[in-house]
Formats: structure tokens, sequence, C-alpha cells
């Protein structure tokens, strides 16, 4: 989030809750003898929580690889974290500084390139209310964490967060300028791809996925989600604001489920599956009990809710913000 717009939100918090998965005496029995089943199962299923340790942490993001390899990333260290196959705690993987980065905000793993992908900002030493200085796109080797390239954002941007289209053309969105930047595929400067609308100014552009021929993003103060028409020679067509069958508050971070819709945070502590067919989109909650979730990613049949926190960090001075707990990201399963 642009720190001089989130700030003045605040993050509502609510009780956290852990779905946990269990399974019949008959299913367990079944495994015991069939370690195929057994697999199966475990692969359907991961960690009921990844911790994140360490105070002053922040995380804003995260993403996974094909091989359930979490990313997360942390405004607060300013680096990023990952966390191995099936493990429930996150470790320092991309150290700050590295290739340029300052405050992490969206990640995004591509397995196509090897690619972590990551925005970079710089709140003005993370100060509330401080100047917004340089924003980037930022490159790393998947395996590594080794710095590829680095793509700066015109002047007065604020790079949130990434999806990739199918042929390989990433998107940023930009939430300061309140549009879409594109990365062609094999390109070597960000564009300006859309500039929607995406209604009023200072409605805050925030999270972004690509759901078939359309990238779809959210606005976080006005609670919107549009869509925007990938044409067949790469270029934006007209932004249509979805219809909602429920009300969305202040959409987050997003990630593509199916091929035909988005999971997103919302922040009354929940994530929602919204179902997107033409310009109507049905919002069903699949998680809930969250506490100032910001993000999520999908493992397989899981998922993972990332809780931020965002609110310490972002508290008005003279105010007393909530005590800081242990940061983690929440699993539960999908159907």
């Amino acid at each position: 989030m642009a720190i001089h717009l989130k700030q003045l939100l605040g993050i509502s918090v609510v009780g956290a809750a852990v779905l946990t998965v269990g399974c019949s005496r008959g299913e367990k029995a079944a495994e015991a003898t069939n370690p195929a089943a057994a697999e199966t199962a475990a692969a359907a299923t991961g960690p009921a929580e990844i911790s994140i340790p360490g105070t002053g942490v922040f995380p804003e993001s995260l993403t996974s690889s094909a091989d359930g390899t979490v990313y997360i990333g942390s405004v607060g260290k300013a680096q990023i974290y990952r966390v191995a196959p099936g493990g429930a705690v996150a470790e320092p993987f991309i150290a700050p500084g590295t290739g340029g980065i300052t405050q992490v905000f969206g990640v995004l793993a591509d397995d196509s390139t090897g690619t972590l992908w990551a925005c970079s900002n710089n709140l003005g030493g993370g100060a509330p209310g401080g100047a917004a200085g340089p924003s980037a796109l930022h490159s790393f080797e998947l395996s590594s964490g080794a710095a590829k390239t680095s793509y700066a954002l015109p002047k007065g941007s604020f790079c949130n967060d990434v999806a990739i289209g199918p042929n390989g053309d990433l998107y940023a969105s930009d939430t300061n300028a309140q549009q879409v930047l594109r990365l062609p595929k094999g390109g070597t400067a960000l564009e300006v791809w859309s500039t929607g609308p995406f209604g009023p100014a200072g409605g805050v552009l925030d999270g972004i996925a690509v759901v078939g021929s359309r990238v779809i993003v959210n606005t976080l103060i006005t609670s919107k989600l549009f869509a925007v028409e990938i044409g067949t020679d790469g270029k934006a067509g007209a932004a249509t604001e979805l219809q909602l069958s429920v009300p969305l508050t202040r959409p987050d971070g997003m990630r593509t489920w199916g091929t035909d819709g988005v999971l997103s945070t919302d922040g009354t502590g929940k994530i929602q599956h919204v179902t997107i067919s033409g310009a109507a989109a049905t919002v069903t909650t699949v998680k809930e009990g969250l506490d100032g979730v910001v993000a999520v990613t999908v493992v397989g049949k899981w998922a993972y809710a990332l809780e931020g926190q965002l609110g310490i960090m972002m508290a008005q001075p003279g105010t007393t913000p909530p005590a800081e707990k242990p940061y983690r990201a929440v699993g539960f399963a999908l159907q």
C-alpha cells in the first residue's frame, strides 16, 4: 500500500482462528496400509500455520512455486523469506539491499522462467507520512535468490503487486498513479498499459491477478474489482467494473484460483473466492477468522493467508497501536 493512503485506513482486528483438517478412523487406517493414499492426503494439506520469526517484520505479500515453496515479502525487514515445501517456519532468503531492494511489497514466483518478482518501495524510512522514494520491480533467481534485473517505475509511482499473463507479459499495479504497468515478455522497461479508469482518485489500486484473457485489479479504499481485457495485440481494452454478488471490504492481495476466478483478501478477516463471468462476480467465503489479512497464495489444494499487522506500522503518531503478535500465515483447505 502507499503509506500516505493506507495509514488512514487502519486494520480491522478480528479473532484469529486456524482451520484444521482431520480424517475419519477409517481414512487413517486406509492410509496406514496404503502409502500412496497417505502421500496423496499429505499433498492435499499443509502445516496449520507458517511462523515468521522476529519482531517488526510486517509482511505484506506471499507467493508459492510449483514445488510448494512459499516466499514472503517483508516491509519491516526489507527482505524476502522462504519456506521449504511442507515447512512451518520462514527463513531469510534474500537479504535487505540485494539488487537494490528496499521495503518489499508484492512478490510473485514464476516457475516458467525460474524468477521471483518483487515490488520494492521506499517509504521515507518507514515512518507514517514519510515521503515515498523510488519504486522498482525486481527479479531474482527463484532457486538461489541471486539478483537478476530491476525495472524502475515512473517517478512518483508505487509498485504494489504483480501478476503474469498467459503469454509471459508481466503486469504491476501502480497504486499512486492508479494505473497498471506492463513489462512485455523479454522487454527491458515497464510501460503504462491501462489507466482504467479505476474509480475516483485515491481509490488505492492494489491487488492484481490474471484470469483467462483479462487482468483483474482491486481498489482498497473503494472496495471495487475491475477487469481489463488483454487484446490479441497485447494492448489493454476498456476497464469494466465487476458487479459483486455481495460487497468486498477493503480487498488487498489476490491470486488466481481455477480458470474463472480469484482468491481475494477481505478486510473483515476473510478470504473470498470470487468467480467471474463477464461483468458478474460471485463472492463466496472460503476462510474467516483472520487478523489483518493482506495476502493469499495457493499450494495445491491448500492455501495460506498472510496476517501482516500493518496497522501497527502505520499507526498515527500519538495513538497506541495494538500489541505486536507472532507473525504467521494461516493454512486452510480448498474444496
